[in-house]
């Protein structure tokens, strides 16, 4: 019989499903998807695992410390919390970039994606296929082109079901400080004006968290398009800041805002928003002139 092939035989043995322990395994270096514990989806997977066990195995790579997590920190996690020893894994030999590439492509299927964590995650990818595409070129010239930066941006805009302008904008939001990127996160300040911010300076994003505590105020697209054009004439100063977002406390003194949930109590469920306006310019009306003839009186 023919001998097999020592390259063939790894393949075999490292595809299989075996029994890992949990102290053996350890999280991806760098790893940009925050596992939570008292979600609710990791509630679920917990109740999942202690019912039926882990359906579908995770993927490592040996390393000198054991295994390195690449594609399962949820199971992991959860499996934990479960009170199991071992994991169904995968062991698989990948270089950095391979092991990068699978992490992200993994994880990016997920819909409670944070911005930061689709951020940096397009941006880990981007680095390993530009890394790829340099390797390649020293041999293949024609192949470094495809993997160029500008491909490689469509490629993960392509395998992520989006737009090579999306993958570009989070990519910019890498650029934010960590205390700005936390207040993309919790949507006090949405993604068209972060994406200008992340254009200043660092120090001058310090400032501008500074100067939006002092206005209490989240900045629009308008107000962050002018901030990135002063940091551009490098005229970006603190007072500029404090005066640009003291506009937006401005404009909210001038507005009134009722939640819906306190006003649903004065009326019946089946009034629309539209409803209930209408009726509350009619009791307003009702009440000035009350106050009018009041007055007269």
């Amino acid at each position: 019989m023919p001998k097999k092939d020592s390259k063939t035989k790894d393949i075999q043995t490292v595809e299989q499903v075996q029994e890992v322990p949990l102290s053996q395994i350890h999280p991806f270096e760098g790893h940009p998807f925050k596992v939570v514990d008292d979600d609710e989806l990791m509630q679920q997977t917990i109740d999942s695992i202690t019912q039926f066990g882990v359906l579908n195995p995770v993927i490592i790579r040996p390393d000198e410390n054991g295994y390195e997590m690449v594609s399962g920190h949820r199971r992991l996690r959860a499996s934990e919390l479960a009170g199991k020893d071992t994991i169904p894994a995968i062991c698989r030999n990948m270089t950095d970039d391979e092991a990068i590439i699978l992490m992200v492509d993994s994880n990016l299927q997920r819909e409670s994606l944070l911005p930061s964590e689709r951020a940096w995650a397009y941006k880990l990818k981007l680095d390993a296929l530009k890394h790829q595409g340099k390797v390649l070129e020293s041999t293949c010239a024609q192949i470094g082109h495809k993997l160029g930066n500008v491909k490689s941006v469509e490629k993960i805009a392509e395998d992520a079901g989006s737009s090579k302008t999306t993958v570009q904008r989070f990519i910019r939001l890498t650029e934010l400080i960590p205390e700005l990127m936390d207040k993309v996160d919790s949507k006090e300040v949405a993604m068209n004006p972060a994406v200008e911010l992340s254009f200043l300076k660092k120090e001058e994003q310090r400032m501008f968290l500074e100067a939006m505590d002092y206005a209490q105020a989240t900045p629009s697209l308008s107000q962050a398009q002018r901030l990135k054009k002063l940091s551009q004439e490098g005229a970006c100063t603190q007072d500029a800041m404090f005066r640009i977002m003291s506009e937006e406390k401005k404009d909210e003194l001038d507005r009134l805002t009722i939640r819906s949930d306190v006003l649903r109590k004065y009326f019946p469920k089946s009034y629309t928003p539209q409803q209930m306006q209408n009726t509350i310019i009619k009791l307003l009306e009702q009440w000035q002139k009350k106050r009018q003839r009041d007055k007269s009186l």
